[in-house]
């Protein structure tokens, strides 16, 4: 205790400021110091002659049963004062009697102590808690149970898994929440090899029942991507709860299988199963809904929200209004909005992304106003949904002024999301060369995206040149995919340079680079409705045809002609016009004619960037059969009514 004295000492110096609890702790803990410091060591052999329970014990005897009883009781006094510790000069202190009274070596002491400082978050301290660690003589396997659960919480997760391996060096066991907790600093740096290395350690110490660390294996699993794998471990525990379940619906959305999400909101509720959703199924479904642009079974995972009382959580009413505004339902995304307590940051820029992508940029900039008003600060998503909402509706002048007040005015430092609007949106407005010069001049390193871009607004404007240059950069970042391909044959056919096109559909086919199909789906009373380019798989498909062909015959009436430059094959304008008749969209649409009653408003998702020639049909199908058309294409929406669309010609 003598070496110890001086920095305690200094420790008890600063707690004059402190208030009476803060005197009361002190005292509490002055007192243990003393009484512990004072009671005399007793230095008798504990290997002593047995004797009967009715003999006289002797005087050794009694005093080592008083000094154990006494040690316990102080020891439950300490354990106390560690549990109500809440301020760093306490706990220094402690630290220092612990280490100064050899309670170092009791494991009790150890872990009550270590949990304080490395999972509870007013004294949370990892560096603290791992010189602590390296104190304890002999850690046991619930000491680093709790270093690597407080690893897999950290930015250091990797950490945990090197404390794991240390553990199995010392030759210790560990039990399944060892295994549980690794598995999640796994989950955080995607480690799949320590992952089946891990579950070779559960199948060898026999923890193949244990439902819940196959659960946290899975996730492991369906995050490297490996849901075969996942789907597998699901089928291999014993009790699937709502967590289980959970992680297998995420598996589902992490690996593009939304619809299969959807499908297991239903089968986890059936009578096989019986397993309650809870607010984490809803979020996952919402996200699905929102993929799939499932406004059906988005109202329904909303009245389930309300049935079952989660509708004041802010995560869900954020993701009801992200559901309804991907679905193209800004009404409802805004009731909603409207009917939260208390608007965060993100409920606001959920909103006002809404408002962007469905065409509604001044409204979108409008309620930023609004946001700035009620004392909102805004932050990077929300900056890039009021740019995307100036990108939409051709507003430069109120981009640039927005964004050189975000890192003056509001501190927010620009990102390639922030850059990839500016560009898009001077592409757009066909200012080519300032959007490049923007490019070149940026802080950050361009990606793919801000690239693809710029690309995207060559084909839009016919500028083979600046596209060739800016299709370069992408071969320089070996980042070029099909679709980028695609761009460039457009250009080339824009301009009528059929002797490139051809080269680059060759150097297409040489190197057997595929690219991805137009591919649109329109729900119906709750099954989706898949149609690519000319398809013929569906039970429907001759009703649909004939119904195609007909929409097409009253709208040639109503001024409709074919928009040939989105055909990329050389031919003559009647064979270009025909080719044109059949894309995914307009199979969706006419299906949707076909399928619904008058007036019913016809939702339709595209994986692509919908054609000006499908643009144009469902702009005047809109009007001449008095349809409410919303299509969801890679960026945005287009709302169709009565012969116009909301993006005013400007996509």
């Amino acid at each position: 205790m003598t070496a110890m004295s001086q920095p305690l000492r200094s420790n008890c110096s600063h707690l004059k400021d402190h208030n009476i609890s803060s005197t009361r702790f002190s005292t509490s803990l002055a007192s243990l110091f003393k009484t512990w410091s004072d009671q005399p060591l007793v230095r008798h052999s504990l290997n002593h002659n047995p004797t009967t329970l009715n003999s006289p014990q002797p005087h050794h005897q009694q005093n080592q049963t008083k000094l154990i009883s006494y040690t316990q009781t102080r020891k439950e006094s300490l354990l106390s004062l560690i549990k109500s510790c809440t301020h760093k000069p306490h706990l220094l202190q402690i630290h220092a009697h612990i280490v100064g009274s050899s309670l170092i070596l009791d494991s009790t002491v150890c872990f009550q102590f270590l949990s304080l400082i490395s999972l509870s978050p007013p004294l949370k301290n990892l560096t603290y808690s791992r010189q602590f660690f390296d104190q304890i003589p002999k850690p046991n396997a619930i000491h680093y149970n709790t270093m690597i659960r407080a690893y897999s919480m950290s930015d250091f997760p990797e950490e945990g898994i090197y404390m794991y391996r240390d553990l199995r060096r010392r030759g210790l066991g560990g039990n399944p929440l060892t295994l549980s907790f690794v598995i999640k600093c796994c989950v955080r740096v995607k480690n799949l090899l320590g992952g089946i290395q891990v579950q070779a350690r559960i199948v060898r110490d026999g923890h193949q029942s244990d439902s819940r660390l196959l659960t946290t294996l899975m996730d492991l699993y369906s995050i490297c991507g490996k849901d075969d794998d996942a789907c597998k471990l699901f089928d291999e525990i014993p009790h699937r709860d709502t967590v289980a379940w959970n992680v297998l619906i995420s598996c589902c959305l992490h690996n593009s299988r939304s619809r299969d999400a959807l499908g297991l909101f239903d089968i986890m509720q059936s009578e096989t199963y019986r397993c309650q959703p809870d607010d984490v199924t809803c979020l996952l479904m919402l996200q699905a809904c929102a993929n799939l642009n499932a406004l059906e079974f988005g109202e329904r995972v909303h009245k389930y929200i309300e049935e079952h009382g989660y509708i004041g959580a802010s995560k869900l009413c954020n993701s009801l209004i992200t559901m309804y505004s991907r679905c193209g339902c800004l009404d409802n995304a805004y009731e909603v909005f409207k009917g939260m307590q208390g608007k965060n940051v993100v409920s606001w820029s959920a909103m006002i992304i809404g408002l962007a992508v469905n065409g509604y940029g001044r409204e979108a900039i409008e309620a930023f106003r609004e946001m700035q008003r009620t004392g909102v600060l805004p932050d990077e998503q929300t900056f890039t949904g009021v740019l995307s909402a100036c990108s939409h509706c051709g507003l430069v002048d109120e981009a640039m002024n927005i964004f050189d007040r975000m890192s003056k005015e509001f501190g927010v430092v620009p990102n390639v999301h922030h850059y990839g609007c500016l560009v898009d949106l001077l592409g757009r407005a066909g200012r080519l060369d300032q959007a490049y010069q923007l490019i070149m001049s940026m802080d950050i390193k361009p990606d793919s995206k801000i690239w693809r871009t710029l690309l995207g607004a060559c084909k839009i404007h016919n500028h083979d040149t600046l596209g060739e240059r800016v299709f370069g950069h992408l071969m320089e970042l070996k980042a070029q995919e099909a679709g980028d391909y695609v761009l460039l044959m457009n250009i080339y056919s824009s301009a009528g340079n059929w002797e490139k096109l051809a080269e680059v559909r060759k150097f297409l086919k040489e190197k057997a680079i595929q690219t991805t199909p137009g591919c649109s789906t329109i729900i119906l009373k709750g099954t989706v409705h898949e149609f690519l380019v000319d398809d013929v798989s569906h039970p429907r498909k001759d009703e649909i045809y004939k119904m195609l062909d007909e929409i097409n015959s009253q709208l040639k009436i109503a001024g409709y002609v074919a928009d040939v430059s989105s055909e990329l094959h050389n031919m003559g304008d009647e064979e270009k016009g025909y080719a044109l008749s059949y894309h995914s969209e307009k199979l969706a649409i006419a299906f949707g004619v076909l399928a619904t009653p008058p007036g019913t408003t016809i939702r339709v998702a595209k994986n692509l960037r919908t054609c000006v020639d499908c643009h144009n049909f469902a702009m005047i199908l809109s009007g001449v059969y008095n349809r409410k058309i919303i299509v969801r294409d890679r960026t945005r929406f287009h709302h169709f009514w009565e012969g116009s669309c909301s993006c005013n010609g400007y996509w």
